[in-house]
């Protein structure tokens, strides 16, 4: 088992665009969807992805906020996130996490209808490093 610290695993996280984002569907089953960080990773334990509040995962969230997000690097680095998840509609916070090429999937930008933000506060992070592994508890 390594030792890696959150900031390594920020830094490994850079160039891992998309993630399976997992929640729990109001029937019981898991959901995975894939979806962009925008490459915002200044990785504390919080990811944020944008999506359209109609979503369903929206509405898995708001039911349920327990979530996972899996990240596959490349040279067998893979990550896998434990924590939970909040809705967010504050324009001032999408702002935050805003990227340009988020353009393309929302015309108006953070003023586009029926925007959304998923906020991710990681509680676990377990991470492979080809046959290393390790995890990282947060909160």
């Amino acid at each position: 088992m390594t030792d890696m610290s959150l900031a390594q695993i920020s830094d490994a996280m850079r160039d891992i665009d998309i993630a399976m984002l997992s929640t729990h569907t109001s029937g019981g089953k898991i959901a995975a969807r894939p979806m962009s960080n925008n490459r915002d990773v200044d990785y504390d334990g919080d990811s944020y992805y944008f999506t359209w509040d109609e979503a369903r995962m929206v509405d898995d969230i708001e039911r349920d906020p327990n979530v996972s997000l899996t990240f596959q690097g490349s040279k067998g680095f893979a990550i896998a996130v434990e924590g939970k998840a909040e809705i967010v509609r504050d324009k001032d916070q999408f702002k935050q996490h805003w990227a340009p090429d988020l353009d393309k999937w929302f015309e108006d930008g953070i003023d586009t209808k029926g925007i959304a933000m998923i906020k991710v506060r990681a509680e676990r992070v377990h991470y492979w490093d080809g046959e290393d592994d390790g995890e990282i508890k947060l909160g």
